[in-house]
């Protein structure tokens, strides 16, 4: 995006960066300290299954404060749940951050695999109105 007003700021759009972040729900290993020979007994609770995970957005334009979005997944490792989000958990937090911040985006983010997907590859290449999504790529020093 050079020159003109092909560049985010010539465009009043925000700038906004996404990623991923993820907990276990397996509680931590209890250890204590004890006399010699005197095993100690530590319990924890919960049975260990589950995970929450949360994808946040930050968005930045030029003179104004930021703002952050963000969307929790709760697995609760039941039968037939998904694990994380998909391509249209993805679609609708770019959808909903367009909404309301009610100005063109410039969206960056990795190559997460569900990035990648197909659905998704396709709604950024169309032509939408302010909002163009950047794949960040990973180039290694030659």
């Amino acid at each position: 995006m050079a020159g003109g007003e092909s560049t985010a700021a010539g465009l009043g759009a925000y700038v906004c960066f996404e990623d991923e972040a993820g907990q276990g729900l397996r509680p931590p290993k209890g250890r204590t300290w004890a006399p010699v020979g005197d095993r100690p007994v530590v319990t924890v609770r919960g049975k260990g299954s589950g995970r929450v995970n949360m994808a946040g957005v930050v968005a930045y334009r030029d003179g104004e404060r930021p703002h952050l979005f963000y969307r929790l997944h709760v697995y609760c490792g039941r039968k037939g749940e998904p694990k994380s989000f998909s391509w249209m958990d993805y679609w609708d937090l770019i959808v909903a951050v367009h909404q309301h911040l009610d100005a063109p985006l410039v969206w960056c983010w990795d190559n997460l695999n569900v990035h990648l997907v197909g659905q998704l590859v396709e709604f950024a290449a169309q032509p939408a109105d302010g909002l163009r999504i950047v794949q960040l790529r990973l180039t290694r020093p030659s």
